[in-house]
């Protein structure tokens, strides 16, 4: 059944039937393929790997790495203000490479000081913070999730 959303004269239809989303079993099939082929590529890594390598540009590794972090949580506070649809993603994006920089930061770091410094970094700032983007994605998907059960509702009173 389709209900008007807005006043006559406009061409805009809303239908009452539950939303799918098409599933795509090859992206599923492909992804749980890459999931199997990491196990024992990481199995060789380990293994062959040396524990110690020295690096050019590690500065520019990781001041490069801190340019997207920033460029991610100015996108992620544009879509909070702007209620986008885009937040919950960009809200994940942000968890994701804060913990990737808090796991990087404590495995990188020469052990004393810079070790402990990079642990208490991880537990009282990158990790809560990636905390809080991820309770950020999650009630995004809630709340929108919400709306529509509201609008269903609504919908079905008008409708009956």
């Amino acid at each position: 059944m389709r209900l008007r959303s807005t006043s006559a004269g406009y061409n805009v239809t809303v239908t009452t039937e539950p939303v799918r989303v098409p599933r795509r079993q090859w992206v599923a099939a492909f992804l749980v393929g890459v999931a199997v082929f990491l196990i024992p590529w990481t199995l060789y890594l380990t293994f062959t790997l040396p524990s110690n390598h020295v690096t050019h540009h590690y500065d520019l590794a990781w001041s490069g790495f801190d340019v997207g972090m920033a460029i991610s949580f100015a996108v992620t506070g544009w879509a909070a203000l702007r209620g986008s649809q885009w937040l919950a993603p960009f809200a994940a994006l942000t968890a994701a490479m804060l913990l990737c920089d808090a796991w990087f930061d404590v495995v990188t770091s020469r052990p004393g000081s810079e070790f402990w410094s990079a642990v208490a970094a991880a537990v009282f700032v990158e990790l809560p913070l990636a905390v809080l983007c991820g309770v950020i994605a999650y009630d995004t998907e809630r709340f929108l999730a919400a709306t529509v059960t509201r609008y269903r509702r609504r919908a079905n009173i008008t409708r009956a």
